[in-house]
């Protein structure tokens, strides 16, 4: 058996991703729960898509700037261990989802991932700076495409970011839950338990809608006490196919 409660699967631009890892920390704390973080890239699981036409403009510039940063996060693993990146995704996360709304979303996505924006993060982690050299660092590039196939190998590949292995080795995987606000940390446990119960049973296999709340996070001007506008997504995106 694995010396963990959950292995969870993230890319650090994904605003799905970050939101579940907050519910998910708020279990831990009120569980004890031990989470170990690894990684997978949706520039590298999107690599066969032609981003022009089925994402907003964007998306790739996010996507790879996703990647930089988690070259960063494996060489962080590599040279600090597994403790490391936990401190280091909830760094990313708060650069990144936890500021101020941007006057434009090209001009978020040109700030993502540059060494200056990854310094910042470092060092409010406690990390070295100089782990920002990594970001250019293509030699971690199969590292990375090899979890991403881990967690997909789970899951079945028609699916994005996060994905969470439960109990692992031998437990059982899934995407996301995908959540658009915060639950109270009087609701998160109740939530997570609802999640299990339904993951657990052999015979479960999707629950879903494509009508989702847009996600309530500071940077897009959101809040976890305001219910967000109701959008339609299509496989991930906000473009919709015609």
């Amino acid at each position: 058996m694995s010396d963990v409660d959950l292995r969870f699967y993230f890319d650090p631009v994904c605003q799905f991703a970050w939101m579940t890892s907050t519910w998910v920390r708020q279990v831990m704390a009120a569980r004890d729960y031990s989470v170990e973080w690894r990684f997978i890239s949706l520039r590298l699981i999107n690599s066969h898509i032609d981003y022009e036409a089925h994402f907003p403009p964007e998306y790739e510039m996010i996507h790879t700037a996703g990647l930089r940063m988690l070259r960063v996060a494996a060489r962080t693993r590599a040279e600090y261990g597994a403790s490391a990146v936990d401190t280091l995704q909830a760094s990313f996360g708060a650069h990144i989802f936890d500021v101020p709304p941007w006057p434009s979303e090209a001009e978020r996505a040109k700030d993502l991932g540059t060494p200056e924006h990854v310094s910042r993060v470092l060092a409010d982690a406690g990390l070295p700076t100089g782990l920002s050299e990594a970001l250019d660092d293509t030699s971690w590039d199969d590292e990375i495409q090899a979890e991403g196939e881990e967690a997909r190998s789970l899951t079945g590949k028609d699916v994005g970011t996060p994905i969470l292995h439960i109990d692992p080795p031998d437990g059982v995987a899934f995407f996301g839950p995908v959540i658009s606000r915060r639950p109270s940390d009087a609701d998160a446990v109740e939530l997570w338990d609802h999640v299990l119960g339904l993951g657990r049973f052999g015979g479960f296999a999707e629950l879903k809608r494509s009508l989702r709340e847009r996600t309530q996070l500071q940077v897009f001007g959101g809040s976890s006490d305001t219910v967000g506008k109701t959008e339609d997504w299509h496989q991930g995106s906000r473009r919709q196919k015609h």
